[in-house]
């Protein structure tokens, strides 16, 4: 069982920057991968970044490239989210998950933290 609680969501204007964090616990941190994923309200769940156990290969969606960066800390077991240059487009809820098999499912999920960008 891994649990998952992400902190750092809140309201900011279009160009600010937030900071996301979810802390696992449970499993060995570092024997999983990681990722975020963001919904928006009448939009399906997409995958914003991942990162694997070693944190050494990350992944982002085209429209976060170079504006968001996705990190984590074994010996905190947490994994962040920085985000910057933030757009209205970006207002969703966000998820962290815990990747426990590589190349399948995330099987954990964290309960979500609201990010809302202001034009």
């Amino acid at each position: 069982q891994v649990q998952l609680v992400e902190s750092g969501g809140g309201l900011v204007q279009a160009g600010g920057s937030l900071r996301l964090s979810c802390a696992a616990s449970g499993r060995t941190f570092s024997s999983y991968s990681m990722g975020w994923f963001r919904q928006a309200p009448g939009k399906e769940r997409e995958i914003v970044a991942s990162i694997r156990r070693s944190g050494g290969s990350t992944y982002y969606v085209d429209s976060v490239k170079g504006r968001f960066t996705i990190s984590r800390d074994n010996g905190k077991n947490t994994v962040y989210l920085q985000m910057n240059s933030l757009k209205p487009e970006d207002t969703a809820v966000y998820y962290c998950a815990a990747q426990i098999r590589p190349l399948s499912v995330y099987d954990y999920w964290g309960q979500g933290t609201q990010v809302t960008v202001s034009s």
